[in-house]
């Protein structure tokens, strides 16, 4: 089962990390990137992201679904 939210930043699972990091940076509210403290979450949510990518790319999932 992949993230719902990873599908929500639309990346064909031929994205490369660099796509998805930025994507998923993209998806994040301004006030969310700019407090210091939420550091530790942004990290964790990224690295979700990349997780699920990397999930999508090894399931051989094509870019339609």
């Amino acid at each position: 089962m992949t993230d719902p939210t990873y599908l929500s930043l639309g990346l064909p699972p031929t994205a490369s990390p660099l796509a998805v990091v930025r994507a998923a940076v993209r998806a994040l509210h301004p006030d969310t990137r700019a407090v210091c403290g939420f550091r530790a979450a942004r990290k964790r949510f990224y690295r979700q992201m990349l997780c699920a990518h990397a999930a999508r790319q090894a399931a051989g999932d094509d870019p339609a679904s």
